[in-house]
């Protein structure tokens, strides 16, 4: 059975840093593009992806230069590393993957979904 399960997420301030990790299993892994999507009230939108050997990269203009999403085929798990975080970036964070995704444009239906997890940042 397919399954993404994200973990890291919490309480920070504005400024500080975060990462959230998300553990794949159940298929094969690099065959997957991975994405992080994020839900505020405005709906759930994709915010950085990745292609499946790592090499390309994609992310959304609010998140540029400041989030950085990589993974690690061996171990089937999925970073974001969020720096500089702001206010706005609260969110529930999602992590997603979709068959054959090359991480070179965003996209909004992945094939497996990550319960989410809780992002908020206090001023």
């Amino acid at each position: 059975q397919e399954q993404l399960v994200e973990s890291g997420g919490g309480l920070v301030q504005a400024g500080d840093s975060l990462r959230l990790s998300c553990a794949a299993s159940g298929f094969t892994f690099s065959n997957f593009g991975m994405a992080w999507f994020r839900q505020a009230p405005g709906g759930r939108k994709f915010i950085a992806g990745i292609g499946g050997s790592g090499v390309n990269t994609y992310y959304v203009d609010s998140v540029k230069g400041r989030f950085t999403i990589s993974r690690d085929n061996a171990k089937n798990t999925v970073d974001l590393q969020m720096n500089s975080l702001k206010t706005e970036d609260t969110a529930v964070y999602y992590c997603a993957a979709r068959e054959n995704y090359g991480g070179t444009y965003y996209f909004a239906r992945p094939d497996y979904w990550g319960q989410g997890t809780q992002v908020t940042v206090s001023s």
